[in-house]
């Protein structure tokens, strides 16, 4: 019977890694055997090793084109997700950490509020007029602030739950000691969110840099480009570079899988933590 179980798991994980090869790792191959084609052998599209591999080269190329618009993506990108991901950190911890020691009616309406926040779509064109009205369409300010909005509501989620497993005890004896609730709330309870720290940090930096529809709308202008809107640059109507598109994806593609593969620890044991302890 012992026997059967371990066949039977061996079995499911080969499935299981089969799964995961055909629907991770097989695209991403396809697209780094793209990238390093020629003009002509990419628009076949064919899954073929390139006679030619040019992959630095094309990296090269689209790193350049357009007066280095890349480096310009790329920095608006990087600046956009630094000072979205630090106040939606800050913010969703200090809300969590109110919604969590009140148990009063507000803290429950406020709850329900960031749960309709999850499940509502974006209201775009309200959006874009209220950025207008702000004096902030148009201009990376306004894009952080519609991330931050954007969100929150999920970030409130894990800092709450991790918030649920730290004992009231520490704050009622720091505050007997004279901590206000900032001092009790930075000194305190903030540390040890680290696990959840990490987890919204990577979820939201990978969401946040690979944005393409929020820049799209709410961040229109050559000069205001982000690293997903660049795609743009090399497909047209009536002549594409697909080698260059591919290679744009793989430039784009860097940095998130970088920052996931060094905190996959992190963000798994975040996750799972914050729903044990919630």
């Amino acid at each position: 019977m012992n026997v059967r179980k371990s066949v039977a798991s061996i079995w499911i994980d080969i499935v299981a890694f089969i799964i995961i090869g055909i629907v991770f790792v097989v695209p991403f191959i396809f697209i780094l055997l793209t990238a390093a084609k020629t003009t002509v052998e990419a628009s076949l599209f064919q899954f073929t090793w390139p006679s030619q591999f040019q992959l630095f080269e094309n990296i090269r190329e689209v790193m350049v084109f357009g007066n280095n618009r890349m480096l310009r993506a790329l920095w608006n990108s990087t600046l956009l997700t630094v000072g979205s991901v630090t106040l939606i950190v800050l913010f969703s911890a200090l809300v969590a950490f109110v919604m969590q020691r009140r148990a009063d009616k507000l803290a429950s309406v406020v709850g329900s509020f960031m749960l309709v926040g999850l499940i509502l779509p974006p209201a775009v064109v309200p959006t874009i007029f209220l950025l207008q009205w702000l004096g902030l369409y148009k201009t990376l300010t306004g894009m952080i602030m519609v991330d931050v909005a954007f969100s929150m509501p999920f970030a409130i989620l894990i800092f709450r739950a991790f918030m649920g497993a730290i004992p009231r005890e520490l704050d009622e004896a720091a505050i007997i000691d004279g901590a206000s609730p900032l001092r009790v709330f930075f000194t305190i309870i903030l540390p040890l969110l680290q696990p959840a720290i990490v987890t919204v940090v990577v979820t939201s930096s990978v969401t946040i840099f690979n944005d393409f529809v929020g820049p799209l709308y709410f961040l229109p202008g050559a000069e205001n480009v982000t690293a997903p809107l660049t795609l743009f640059t090399f497909i047209s109507q009536f002549g594409s570079q697909w080698n260059l598109l591919f290679a744009d994806v793989v430039v784009i593609t860097i940095l998130p899988l970088i920052i996931f593969i060094f905190f996959q620890r992190q963000l798994v044991s975040g996750l799972t933590g914050g729903a044990i302890k919630g």
